[in-house]
């Protein structure tokens, strides 16, 4: 009989494989992670201002690698 784990430690410790899930209890932290840089309230009064601050908050989201670059 065989076994196959989703999750694994790969050999030598180096990479952790998670092909289930992985679930972050109340109180845990994550570390490491990209942080973006923070997007201030929109104080936009019409649709031109509203979309700058909309793509002011994709630029910012790219930067940190948070979302790909077109």
């Amino acid at each position: 009989m065989s076994y196959n784990t989703k999750n694994y430690m790969e050999q030598g410790g180096e990479k952790l494989v998670i092909g289930g899930t992985m679930e972050i209890l109340s109180g845990a932290s994550v570390t490491g992670l990209p942080v973006a840089e923070n997007q201030a309230d929109s104080t936009a009064t019409d649709i031109a201002g509203l979309v700058a601050d909309f793509n002011a908050l994709l630029s910012k989201l790219k930067a940190a690698g948070l979302m790909e670059a077109d």
